[in-house]
């Protein structure tokens, strides 16, 4: 295979993928949707390596429950439990699954740029789960697929993506894949919590409100100590998703959020599974998607 179309058939982010590949990953989920058997054989005798070098739950069983409905074998790879514990590179796990004979790798890690070098090195098509703060191009193909299922359409629509963006592979993915499709995109954030790099504008969180999508991210309480945030209080009480500003919202509006949740943080409680709320089914949409990826990179 050349490293060209290797390169198609791998997904490490959606800021260089063009609206006619999305569009068709979209639509292959959806065919993925209405064929809800638990398991076919498209993919039987294919082994899909399934490498988390950072911890993740929603990702990780979701790709791959994909993989054994399309009928590959998954193997599951803990950095935790691995010889990455006793010094082994990333560069050399990953080599060393390959020598194996897998023919996809999932990859989630922490340091930014790390995927797309082994991309050059790694002669098998490799799907980024998660790289850093960088992009996590399956949770925004899940998050468009939602709004696309839910509106009937994308252009023109508004989105507003309220948390900690600077720390935010989900917003970086959605803020890029959106915007090809036409879709209004702006932020709220705490000011210590914006990424001045990106070209987007950020709004209050009453101007959030009037969003057709209001879409929360996690608050890292974990970067408490660094003293980004005050308290959890604090942060609920300004930019959190109450149940008041909730009321605010147009009826036609949707509240997403990637998971986890920090239940009453970012958003209350009675909100989570709240009927404007799609946080579960964009749950149930990564599997489809995931499906439409592996797919994507095993044909």
């Amino acid at each position: 295979m050349t490293l060209t179309k290797l390169r198609q058939r791998s997904l490490l982010g959606l800021k260089d993928l063009s609206v006619e590949e999305m569009e068709s990953i979209l639509d292959r989920a959806a065919y993925w949707e209405s064929h809800p058997a638990k398991a076919h054989s498209v993919m039987q005798g294919k082994f899909a390596a399934n490498m988390f070098f950072e911890n993740s739950t929603r990702t990780r069983f979701s790709f791959e429950v994909a993989e054994k409905r399309l009928g590959a074998e998954a193997l599951n790879f803990s950095a935790a439990v691995s010889s990455v514990q006793k010094g082994e590179s990333i560069y050399d796990t990953v080599r060393t699954l390959e020598s194996m004979g897998i023919d996809v790798g999932i990859i989630r890690l922490k340091p930014i740029g790390m995927l797309a070098e082994l991309a050059e090195k790694i002669k098998v098509p490799l799907i980024n789960a998660g790289d850093g703060n960088n992009e996590h191009p399956t949770q925004a193909l899940l998050d468009m697929y939602t709004m696309r299922k839910h509106f009937g359409h994308l252009k023109g629509l508004s989105v507003t993506i309220i948390g900690d963006v600077l720390h935010s592979r989900v917003a970086r993915s959605n803020l890029w894949a959106l915007r090809k499709f036409g879709v209004n995109v702006n932020f709220c954030s705490p000011p210590n919590m914006q990424a001045p790099e990106l070209d987007v504008n950020y709004i209050s969180m009453e101007e959030a409100l009037k969003s057709d999508v209001v879409m929360m991210l996690r608050v890292q309480l974990e970067r408490h100590e660094s003293g980004m945030l005050s308290s959890a209080e604090s942060y609920r009480e300004h930019y959190g998703l109450t149940v008041e500003r909730a009321g605010r919202l147009a009826k036609h509006a949707i509240i997403m959020h990637p998971a986890p949740i920090n239940r009453n943080v970012e958003i209350d409680d009675e909100l989570v599974e709240h009927s404007q709320s799609k946080i579960f089914t964009q749950m149930e949409n990564g599997v489809p998607i995931r499906m439409a990826v592996i797919e994507r990179a095993l044909s």
